[in-house]
């Protein structure tokens, strides 16, 4: 296994680079990120001048950029937002969490599943409470390409790992960390 001062890093709905900031913290490097707010890409070149910049999230293939053993992310949350309407994943800025779920697939199938080892996916509270829950059990499922079942009691713990059977019957583990 890697030590975290030889792993790598790509960062999707970068904004101000507070996760290459966390890695870097770690020792871990940033190779890419990708931001369309031009202030924000501003911030991040100026304390990342080394990592690509790959712009807009829709137009990045996942098979095609440099393969990283961490994704970052913290998708839209406008339609999550308690704040909101929660229209939830099927919102026109929170379905954007779709796009890096996609890049984050095509990275695993150009490297037979070896990569990245790990995504963080941050977002707000309501997240959990969405559409009753179910965004984030689609959250999951779409994250681990398997059945997550609603927990007993309807409500989502804070933070939490999941895994499914990989290819091969290897065990696949994904960490999430909401924030």
């Amino acid at each position: 296994m890697k030590t975290t001062e030889e792993m790598t890093l790509g960062s999707l709905f970068d904004g101000i680079a507070g996760f290459p900031l966390a890695a870097r913290r770690q020792g871990i490097k940033t190779v890419w990120v990708s931001e369309i707010e031009p202030n924000c890409i501003d911030i991040a070149k100026r304390h990342f001048p080394e990592a690509l910049q790959l712009g807009d999230i829709t137009q990045i293939d996942g098979a095609k950029i440099p393969v990283v053993d961490i994704i970052s992310f913290g998708s839209p949350c406008q339609d999550l937002s308690v704040a909101g309407k929660q229209t939830g994943l099927d919102g026109s800025r929170s379905g954007l969490f779709m796009e890096a779920v996609r890049i984050t697939r095509e990275m695993r199938e150009k490297t037979n599943g070896q990569y990245p080892k790990y995504i963080i996916w941050e977002n707000v509270a309501g997240a959990f409470s969405s559409n009753k829950g179910e965004d984030f059990r689609r959250v999951l499922e779409e994250i681990t390409q398997s059945n997550i079942s609603m927990p007993k009691s309807g409500k989502w713990a804070t933070a939490g790992m999941v895994g499914n059977e990989g290819p091969g019957g290897g065990r696949s583990v994904y960490r999430m960390a909401i924030a």
